[in-house]
């Protein structure tokens, strides 16, 4: 079963929409057993990076996340603010340690008119399994910056060239928001959800 991981700070309820288009089974929870031992995890994200660190450690989920995607190798689907936790710090809360699953940081833009709201076409890398060249839907205001460049699957361009996606084993993360990307989106998930065994 996949889950939903509901720590009050995500588009639960878009997620979940979009995989009922699928009829998948899945189950939105903030229990530290549901996610431990599901088939495949999806933490959406919305917000700011401090507040929803702060959100995790009440809800003794940082270490439960950390267990389930680098110990257990679930697999495992950031999507916004839910990438962006995955690395090591951020500008919008200096003082707030992320997950630090990965090394690197997460910085503001500082050109354009930010936050980024609306469409933008990605490039991907080699190093992807489940995204085409094509344009996808942003709201962020943050990009993360990975130490390590292998792991990054797509770029985008927004004032500068930035990371878009990143995937490495069982761990996937997105900056745009796939469940309101119509087909690019829709296809997205199909061939994500096609890959959990």
């Amino acid at each position: 079963m996949i889950v939903i991981a509901d720590y009050k700070s995500g588009n639960v309820k878009s997620i979940a929409n979009m995989l009922d288009t699928f009829k998948v089974r899945y189950k939105i929870s903030s229990n530290a057993e549901d996610i431990i031992n599901a088939e495949a995890i999806i933490f959406p994200g919305q917000g700011h990076f401090g507040q929803a660190m702060e959100k995790l450690e009440e809800l003794d989920l940082k270490r439960v996340i950390i267990e389930a995607a680098v110990k257990k190798k679930i697999k495992f689907l950031g999507i916004c603010l839910g990438l962006q936790i995955l690395f090591e710090r951020s500008e919008e809360a200096p003082y707030t340690a992320g997950l630090s699953i990965f090394k690197g940081e997460v910085k503001r833009f500082k050109e354009g008119k930010i936050p980024q709201i609306g469409w933008n076409n990605i490039k991907t890398t080699k190093n992807n399994d489940y995204l085409t060249d094509e344009s996808f839907y942003f709201i962020n205001s943050y990009y993360v910056v990975p130490e390590d460049e292998k792991i990054i699957s797509s770029n985008c361009s927004y004032g500068i060239n930035f990371c878009s996606s990143i995937q490495k084993e069982n761990i996937t993360a997105v900056q745009f928001h796939p469940e309101k990307s119509a087909e690019a989106g829709r296809e997205f998930f199909r061939r994500w959800i096609s890959s959990i065994s």
